[in-house]
């Protein structure tokens, strides 16, 4: 059986360096949990996965808690330093191995066909290259395969597109780690060659005001078999 990640490797430089949004968003997906009803997403995401597990972008290790048993190994792979110190913590309280490995989502440190399942929660708004990316996942994942996805994008009228837009040129992504919000994660999974399977739209809060984040989609997608 693996061992747990310790969180005593050195890497030479992180991915990704962003402390400041780290603490920050540490501390706003903990209160998530249960104002903006995230614990139940995670529940809906997670639900019915087993085998060798691989999640991109952990973050501070929130879905831990929520892989079914059915579930063999996660590795868990977070770029940032801060948050991937959160995430061996959570993964020590994990009830099947979770090893937190260092990496980026451009360049997976893993071996090929070797994941029956990828988890994709609130990622691909922040990778450098999207397209690049997906390709790892691909790799990664044997065929037929699944990938999990809970992201946000591109959503609401045409007021409501615009201000993602200039947010996305200007402040946004400078002040929260890399987020874009205008991005389409269903067609960038569909012209990354994966066979979407079904997947909801909805906005988070559910209840409340209605901001450029709240346009998210949870689903599932598959890697072909040939």
């Amino acid at each position: 059986m693996p061992l747990r990640s310790t969180g005593t490797g050195k890497v030479a430089r992180d991915p990704v360096h962003h402390p400041l949004f780290a603490r920050y968003y540490a501390r706003l997906s903990v209160a998530a949990e249960t104002r903006m009803g995230m614990a139940g997403v995670r529940d809906r995401l997670l639900a019915g996965l087993s085998g060798r597990v691989i999640e991109i972008g952990a973050g501070n290790g929130l879905n831990f808690a929520h892989y079914p048993r059915t579930v063999a190994e996660v590795v868990a792979i977070e770029p940032e330093r801060s948050l991937r110190q959160l995430a061996v913590e959570a993964a020590l309280r994990a009830e099947m191995p979770v090893d937190v490995v260092p990496g980026a989502a451009e360049a997976l440190p893993v071996k090929s066909e070797g994941f029956d399942a990828v988890v994709l929660s609130l990622v691909l708004c922040s990778v450098r290259d999207v397209p690049r990316a997906l390709g790892e996942v691909r790799r990664v994942l044997r065929p037929g395969g699944q990938v999990r996805f809970f992201e946000h994008g591109r959503g609401g009228g045409r007021a409501m597109g615009f201000t993602q837009r200039a947010l996305d040129r200007t402040v946004w992504p400078v002040l929260n780690g890399g987020c874009h919000l205008s991005r389409d994660p269903v067609g960038a999974l569909r012209d990354a060659g994966f066979e979407l399977g079904p997947y909801r739209r909805m906005l988070m809060p559910e209840k409340g005001p209605v901001l450029p984040t709240s346009f998210c989609v949870l689903g599932t997608a598959w890697r072909p078999q040939q």
